[in-house]
C-alpha cells in the first residue's frame, strides 16, 4: 500500500475504475451472448431487439475507452451479420 496521499488516492481511484470496467465489460458479453441465443433458437425478433441493446452498451462501452473503436465497430458488425444471414 502506498504511504503519500495522492498514491492512496490513485489506488483507490483506480480500484473502482477497474470494478466499473469489470461489470461494464459484462454487460457487453452478456447482451453479445443474447443476441446469439436468439439467433441460435431462430428468434428474429428478439435477436433485433437484442441486438439494439447490444450496440448501444458496445457504444457506451467505446465512448468510456473501454473498446476501442475498430474492435467495438467489428462486434457491431459480425452481430448484425449473424442476423441478416439468418
Amino acid at each position: 500500500m502506498a504511504n503519500i496521499k495522492s498514491a492512496k488516492k490513485r489506488a483507490k481511484t483506480n480500484e473502482i475504475r477497474r470494478k466499473r470496467n469489470v461489470a461494464r465489460r459484462s454487460d457487453v458479453r452478456s447482451a453479445t451472448k443474447k443476441v446469439l441465443e436468439a439467433v441460435a433458437a431462430n428468434d428474429m425478433d428478439n435477436a433485433k431487439v437484442f441486438l439494439r441493446e447490444a450496440e448501444s452498451k458496445i457504444a457506451r462501452a467505446k465512448g468510456k475507452g473501454l473498446l476501442k473503436n475498430n474492435t467495438a465497430a467489428r462486434k457491431i458488425s459480425r452481430l448484425a451479420k449473424k442476423i441478416k444471414g439468418k
